[in-house]
């Protein structure tokens, strides 16, 4: 009888593979891969060449330096920019404190830290500002800074007043925008450029979450009046396309208010379209979640003795959001871009201070360097809110078991 244990194994050595091995397993490894691999090559190396010449040599990027006021503040007075700095600085520090408490654990100078860094001393370096604006973006890279420190500091039970206070920010934001209460009123029709874009897009996703999951609820209530009249909303609302909604709000909506309140200023019609369709396809998102948390949940906090709404608020509701976050920030994107077609009406958004940059003389025909700009603003936003996303969702595990 064998009393001794066998000797361990030792795992098989896992050798690197050279980089010509790699390419021969990878993009050599049958008579058409080679063809796609050398038709591919040829391809990138034209276009990426083709487009790098475009850049350096033939686009006149002047248009964009010679415009950059007027594709973030548009006609915003010039005496009043100091406002625009000030709510800049609000949200910065707000997301600097966010920052820093959601990376407690990481180290000082992660990575995304000196990324963040890296495109804020680029900005302020490489673009075309007047001295007065970049000292103002190394006062806010101050203020976002000295915010990640304090988020770091923060204890673990201080998430719960983040929404409350990035909603305080944001009425504070407005506050400095409109005027009033103090500070001389500015109309809506200097709001134009990134500035507009960003104060419709946040407005109606802020305005636009709360509607979207009480429609969700609606629609899974047994009540069937409520039921009804929701499925009813999201039916009519998802059949119409966006630009019949804004044309409708700006025409139609009011017509459905109150004498004293049909003077509604045009802005505000066209974030009351964007609410009214974008909570549509939101609430359909929330459903999917709802559907997606098992019944015992709710029957388990029954028992338990909770009421039907502290059920739904604190069980089933938070489940059913967390399991539907990439739906909703994919419908928030949406909506950001859905902005543009504000230009339609008149609304001088990004895209349409960009059409009346076109329309000065000196500048008639390039449109390929304004729009590649413009979009390249929208694609930093997105990619914003799809990294802030990723981070949440690795935070809450979501997909995890």
């Amino acid at each position: 009888m064998q009393t001794e244990l066998p000797p361990p194994i030792a795992p098989p050595i896992s050798r690197a593979s050279s980089p010509w091995e790699w390419m021969r397993v990878n993009l050599f490894s049958t008579w058409y891969n080679v063809i796609l691999t050398i038709v591919c090559t040829v391809v990138i190396v034209v276009g990426v060449s083709n487009l790098l010449r475009w850049v350096f040599d033939i686009a006149q990027w002047n248009v964009v330096a010679t415009n950059l006021q007027l594709f973030f503040v548009g006609r915003f007075p010039p005496e009043l920019y100091w406002r625009v700095w000030l709510s800049l600085g609000v949200l910065a520090g707000l997301a600097g404190i966010a920052w820093g408490f959601s990376r407690k654990d990481a180290r000082w100078f992660s990575r995304s830290t000196l990324i963040a860094l890296g495109i804020i001393f680029a900005a302020v370096i490489l673009l075309p500002l007047p001295l007065s604006s970049r000292l103002w973006l190394l006062a806010i890279a101050l203020v976002a800074t000295v915010g990640y420190t304090i988020g770091r500091q923060l204890p673990a039970n201080f998430s719960g007043w983040f929404p409350v206070a990035w909603g305080v920010a944001f009425l504070v934001v407005w506050w400095l925008i409109k005027g009033g209460l103090g500070l001389a009123p500015t109309p809506t029709t200097v709001w134009s450029g990134l500035l507009l874009t960003l104060l419709t897009a946040t407005t109606s996703i802020i305005l636009s979450f709360p509607l979207g999951v009480l429609l969700a609820l609606g629609r899974q209530s047994p009540l069937p009046v409520v039921r009804g009249l929701s499925t009813l909303y999201i039916e009519v609302i998802r059949g119409l396309p966006l630009i019949g909604i804004l044309f409708l709000a700006q025409v139609m909506l009011p017509l459905f208010l109150p004498p004293w309140f049909r003077d509604l200023d045009r802005v505000l019609r066209a974030i009351a379209g964007l609410v009214l369709f974008s909570a549509a396809y939101l609430a359909e998102n929330v459903r999917g979640g709802l559907q997606a948390v098992p019944r015992g949940q709710a029957e388990a906090a029954k028992a338990l003795g909770l009421s039907a709404p502290l059920t739904v608020s604190l069980i089933v509701l938070p489940q059913a959001l967390k399991a539907v976050i990439p739906a909703i920030v994919g419908q928030f994107i949406s909506l950001f871009k859905d902005t543009s077609l504000l230009a339609l009406f008149g609304l001088l958004e990004l895209t349409g201070i960009a059409r009346s940059i076109l329309a000065q003389p000196e500048f008639i025909g390039r449109y390929a360097e304004v729009y590649l700009f413009i979009g390249l603003i929208y694609w930093i936003f997105c990619y914003g809110m799809s990294q802030a996303s990723r981070n949440l969702e690795r935070k809450l595990n979501v997909g995890q078991r």
